[in-house]
């Protein structure tokens, strides 16, 4: 174990999984994190002392810098869905990446991998979609061997897509959604978790990834997909783009004025702008099938963690089974 690898954001839905590949390759591994506490359950993915989480605060220049002392890689996997506090979009996706990346090439550090998303531009109208290309723009400046990565929707065990969803399948007869039209390519956490390691053991080339399942299909049809999983009849509701909007403005005021107390997890009127716009791999973009990675199915993976959705849990498949042989 004579590699170090520094991971930002390591124990993150995606880093968590990057940490536990690199732990099991034979590497030290350093998870920069804001509330190391909170993410003592990555030190068992190695041997004593192979995993350490550090207190890191990706806004700041020291920080960031005592957290790659030593290092031979880096990665980034630091991002945000909604803004709060000093946590706004440019501060942390595009500033934070370009910091991570200046002072990772004034230690010389030889590798890195930054997690961006697709869609990222940095002259869109979004501000999550702009600070992603801005982020990529900082760290290719700096870094232009970097291995970037844009994963689609990412879906695993600790997901905040279908988790979400099929929670709030277990509360109402009917599922809301807006753009449900917009087609996306979910990417299974543990390819993008293997495309990552590549990046950082050099197997990978520098240059952007576009990264997405084998399967494309709209957001309705993947809450369909969701509720056959969760063995559940619901109305998939469309929300008419206007009636969608004051909602989200709604959900962002009421964020506003409890100063953050109350965030807006539901729907915010930035992440309805990027519903606007498909979410898959370009034609023309280098993917996981240029890293000669196979991916992995929704089908293969959902019920391994959606069936505590079930109406009777993991007795599901025995009712079913007993249905079954009473039919026959």
């Amino acid at each position: 174990m004579s590699k170090l690898v520094t991971i930002y954001g390591g124990s993150g839905f995606v880093g968590r999984y990057i940490t536990q590949r690199m732990a099991r390759a034979g590497w030290r591994v350093r998870v920069a994190v804001r509330n190391p506490n909170e993410a003592l359950f990555v030190k068992p993915y190695g041997v004593v002392g192979q995993v350490e989480p550090i207190l890191c605060n990706i806004r700041d220049d020291a920080s960031v810098r005592a957290a790659l002392t030593g290092a031979d890689a880096v990665v980034n996997c630091v991002g945000i869905l909604v803004e709060s506090g000093k946590n706004k979009f440019g501060a942390v996706q595009a500033e934070g990446a370009e910091r991570v990346a200046r002072l990772a090439a004034e230690q010389g550090v030889k590798r890195m991998v930054h997690i961006s998303a697709i869609g990222a531009d940095a002259e869109s109208e979004s501000d999550y979609a702009a600070s992603k290309g801005a982020g990529e723009a900082g760290v290719l400046e700096h870094m232009p061997g970097a291995v970037i990565l844009r994963p689609s929707i990412v879906f695993g065990p600790e997901d905040d897509f279908f988790n979400r969803f099929a929670g709030m399948s277990r509360l109402s007869p009917v599922l809301p959604i807006a753009g449900g039209d917009v087609r996306m390519q979910p990417v299974y956490v543990g390819d993008v978790a293997e495309a990552a390691e590549m990046g950082v053991t050099g197997k990978a080339a520098g240059g952007i990834y576009e990264l997405g399942g084998p399967e494309v299909d709209s957001l309705r049809g993947l809450m369909q997909r969701m509720l056959g999983v969760v063995h559940r009849r619901r109305l998939v509701l469309n929300l008419p783009t206007w009636i969608a909007g004051i909602m989200a403005w709604g959900f962002d005021m009421v964020q506003a004025v409890t100063g953050g107390l109350v965030s807006n997890g539901v729907l915010t009127r930035d992440q309805l702008k990027n519903l606007t716009k498909d979410n898959v791999v370009r034609q023309d973009a280098k993917g996981l099938a240029e890293l000669g990675i196979t991916p992995v199915a929704m089908e293969a993976v959902l019920p391994d963690y959606l069936w505590r959705f079930r109406p009777s849990g993991q007795y599901d498949a025995i009712k079913d089974s007993a249905q079954n042989l009473r039919n026959s």
